[in-house]
């Protein structure tokens, strides 16, 4: 999964920095979600509600308070190594947005529709939001998994977050923050970021914990 995400990652990127082919979707993909024209002033209460999710205020505390939470429940039953998992997603949230800062000024990607980016703003490819939402919100998702002993719980929380980064990203769209192609470049992004992670702590089998 992780060498997946890094190669689409990649190849979108190249993409972008090219002005390829691939940009071509951007258009007829927006204007899907978001109309022919949004302007940046016309954002309904939803949709903004949605798109302000990525802000790290609102994501990060997410992530913050469910680390704690199965960092208690881990040294309660005694596991071992129960710093690893957290630590892990943590770089996570880390790394995603010192990558999108790296790769924004690279691409220099304008903005949509009627945005205009402030003097001296590095770009929209990545997606900062998206990447913020996808690191905190799937990293709480797979450091809570391996505590639900029930199939069905464990897909309804896949779902979830699955669900509420797709809102996000949809909503950013539509708002008219982001192309369609910065926020998919940042759930590649992150899908690689959090496979890895979640293959070095081992989370996918959860052998060590009482609730398998």
């Amino acid at each position: 999964m992780a060498v997946v995400c890094t190669a689409l990652f990649g190849l979108l990127t190249w993409q972008e920095a090219l002005r390829g082919r691939l940009l071509a979707l951007d258009g007829p993909v927006r204007a899907t979600f978001a109309g022919s024209s949004p302007h940046p002033a016309d954002r309904s209460a939803v949709p903004q509600f949605l798109a302000d999710l990525g802000n790290w205020q609102v994501a990060v505390p997410v992530l913050l308070l469910t680390m704690v939470c199965t960092t208690w429940r881990a040294r309660r039953y005694g596991l071992p190594r129960p710093w690893l998992p957290p630590l892990a997603y943590a770089l996570v949230m880390a790394a995603a947005p010192l990558l999108v800062a790296l790769v924004k000024p690279l691409i220099g990607r304008a903005g949509p529709g009627s945005l205009t980016l402030s003097p001296g703003y590095p770009g929209l490819y990545p997606s900062g939001h998206t990447a913020t939402a996808a690191a905190a919100y799937g990293g709480a998702a797979l450091l809570l998994l391996p505590w639900l002993a029930r199939r069905a719980a464990r897909r309804l929380l896949v779902a979830a977050a699955l669900l509420l980064n797709g809102a996000v990203g949809v909503a950013l769209v539509h708002c008219g923050y982001h192309w369609p192609l910065d926020v998919v470049g940042s759930w590649l992004l992150c899908g690689a970021l959090l496979a890895g992670a979640a293959l070095a702590v081992g989370c996918r089998s959860g052998r060590h914990h009482p609730a398998r």
